[in-house]
Order: C-alpha cells, then sequence, then structure tokens
C-alpha cells in the first residue's frame, strides 16, 4: 500500500500539469493542506511555491479551498490577476464526508463568475482537485 501511495505521489505534479520550468502559487495554505503534494511539487520545480503575495507571473494557481473559507468567486477573480495567459488555476478541496468538503456545484457556479471554466476534476491523496482555465477570449483581450 506505501508503494502505491509513493507512486501517487510522484505522480501528483505531472498529473497537475507541473514541471521543472512551470512557475506556481500556492493559495489558501493551513495545517491540513496534503504536504505529500507539497512536496512532490516543490521537489519537482526545484524550489519553493509562490505565494500569494508575489509579483511574478505564474502558471499555475494551487487554491486550497474549504468551506467557510469565503467567497470563492471573489477569490478566483483575485487570483487569476497574475495567471499566464495559457495559466490555469486547481481548486482543491477536502473530498466528500471530510470536513471542509465544498460542494462540486459551487465550483462549477463560480468559476463562470470569475471568467474561468472548468475542465476536470482529478484526486489528490484526501484532496479533489478541480482544474480551471481562462477562455481563450481573454487572451485576446490583453
Amino acid at each position: 500500500m506505501t508503494t502505491v501511495v509513493a507512486a501517487d505521489a510522484q505522480n501528483y505534479p505531472q498529473m497537475l500539469g507541473i514541471d521543472a520550468d512551470t512557475v506556481v502559487q500556492e493559495v489558501g495554505w493551513d495545517d491540513d493542506t496534503d504536504d505529500v503534494v507539497r512536496e512532490a511539487i516543490e521537489s519537482v520545480i526545484g524550489g519553493e511555491m509562490e505565494d500569494v503575495d508575489t509579483d511574478e507571473v505564474v502558471d499555475v494557481v494551487l487554491l486550497w479551498w474549504r468551506e467557510g473559507d469565503g467567497d470563492l468567486v471573489d477569490e478566483l477573480m483575485d487570483i487569476i490577476s497574475p495567471l499566464s495567459e495559457e495559466g490555469f488555476v486547481w481548486v482543491l478541496t477536502p473530498k466528500t464526508g471530510s470536513d471542509g468538503h465544498v460542494e462540486p456545484s459551487e465550483i462549477a457556479e463560480s468559476a463562470p463568475t470569475a471568467g474561468l471554466m472548468q475542465t476536470s476534476s482529478i484526486k489528490l491523496g484526501a484532496w479533489t482537485a478541480s482544474r480551471l482555465v481562462q477562455p481563450t477570449s481573454r487572451a485576446i483581450k490583453r
């Protein structure tokens, strides 16, 4: 069983579309975030993820989000400003039945209001990750 978990952890960055050249911003870190996911990403990118106050243009935003964290639309609108034109957001929420679980419908309804589209979901340990992308028209408007 441990081998499967270790193998999954090594694949987390690949599952998230993160490689050595990816600039990743992490938002919503807390005591409950999955350190295995975080360490796997930082190992691949060769350092720490950017924090919420970064001035860097980022390729991926990793948003740890729980029920009670506030208004998801507002948070999404705040975090998309540093995204590159091809950048995307992963909203990580606790799995169904866990403390802080967020209904998938909340993400699906919040994304378009913030100017994003949900494309997929994957499981990462005790978290579920929903991928949100920018419509191609956003890049044209810049």
